[in-house]
C-alpha cells in the first residue's frame, strides 16, 4: 500500500510533535486530501511561488516547509495574493502542504541543534528546555577548541549558504570564544536568558536595533555575549537534509528532495 498524506503526516507528528509547538504556532497540515497517495516529498524552508513553482515541476506529492504558510491570519486567498496563489498552484498540482515549526525547533536534532552540530559545540543543551533537558528552543555548548569572535563569523560563512545580508557581527574580531549559544531563527527574545549571558557569543537572526543595542551596552558595563546576526533563512536551511534523512528511514519507498533556492527575502546590499 502507498503512503498517503494522513501517513506522512503521522511521521511529521512522530518526529517533530507537536506538543512541542509554541501556543502561537500554526504547524500542521496546511491544504491537501487527507487520503491522496504520496511517493515524493520536498521540502523547503519556505512556501513561496517559486518553491511552490518547483515542487509542482518536480511532481512532488507533498511540500513539507517549516515556515507556516498561515502563521498569521487572512481574509482571502484569492490568487491575485501571495497566500492565495501559493495554495493554488499546489492544490492544482495535487501537492499536499504541511509545516514543522517550532516543534521542529525544539528536538534533539531540531533546527538550533543542526547548527550547534555543523559549529562542533560540545555537550549542547537548550537554552530553555520544553518537555525535557535535552529538549527545547536554541542550544548553548563549549567550542572543541577556542576560538575569537572573527573566527567563528568566519566559519559561519563557510557553513551557511550566501545571503545578500551576510553576517553582521557585535563585539572585537580577535575576542575570545569558549561557550556559544546560537537560536536558529529569530531569537532575541533569548537576549536576556542567563545561559545566553554567561556565554561568550550569542548567534541568531533578525536582530533588531533596540534589543541588540541594549546588549551590546549590557555587555560593556555588566558583561555579556558577543552577537552574530546571520540570515534567518539560512540558519534553518541546514536543518532540511537532516529533515529528509529522518524522512527517508521513516517512509521506505518515499523520495525525499530537498529545495536549494534561496527564500531569504534580500537580493542586494550596498555597502558604504
Amino acid at each position: 500500500m502507498p503512503h498517503t498524506v494522513v501517513d506522512v503526516n503521522a511521521v511529521v507528528e512522530r518526529l517533530w510533535p507537536m506538543s512541542g509547538a509554541e501556543a502561537w504556532d500554526a504547524p500542521g497540515v496546511l491544504s491537501g486530501d487527507p487520503a491522496a497517495p504520496v511517493t515524493t516529498i520536498h521540502l523547503a524552508v519556505d512556501a513561496v511561488l517559486d518553491v511552490a513553482d518547483e515542487a509542482a515541476a518536480a511532481g512532488a506529492d507533498l511540500l513539507l516547509v517549516h515556515h507556516p504558510l498561515l502563521l498569521r491570519g487572512v481574509t482571502s486567498i484569492a490568487e491575485d495574493r501571495y497566500k492565495g496563489a501559493v495554495l493554488a498552484r499546489l492544490i492544482r498540482a495535487n501537492c499536499a502542504l504541511i509545516a514543522a515549526h517550532t516543534n521542529a525547533d525544539v528536538v534533539e536534532t531540531g533546527t538550533s541543534a543542526v547548527l550547534a552540530a555543523a559549529l562542533g559545540l560540545v555537550d549542547p543543551l537548550p537554552i530553555t528546555s520544553a518537555e525535557t533537558p535535552t529538549r527545547g528552543i536554541g542550544r548553548v555548548g563549549r567550542l572543541a577548541e577556542p576560538s575569537t569572535v572573527g573566527r567563528l563569523a568566519r566559519l559561519l560563512a563557510e557553513i551557511l549558504p550566501a545571503t545578500a545580508s551576510g553576517i553582521r557581527v557585535s563585539g572585537e574580531y580577535d575576542r575570545p570564544v569558549s561557550t556559544v549559544a546560537l537560536c536558529g531563527g529569530a531569537g532575541d527574545s533569548l537576549l536576556s536568558e542567563p545561559a545566553v549571558l554567561a556565554a561568550d557569543v550569542y548567534i541568531t537572526s533578525d536582530l533588531r536595533h533596540h534589543p541588540a543595542s541594549e546588549s551590546r551596552e549590557n555587555s560593556r558595563v555588566g558583561g555579556g555575549p558577543a552577537l552574530i546576526d546571520v540570515s534567518h533563512w539560512a540558519s534553518e536551511w541546514l536543518w532540511l537534509d537532516t529533515a529528509a534523512a529522518e524522512l527517508r528511514a521513516a517512509l521506505p519507498g518515499v523520495d525525499v528532495t530537498v529545495s536549494d533556492i534561496r527564500t531569504d527575502p534580500w537580493d542586494f546590499t550596498i555597502v558604504q
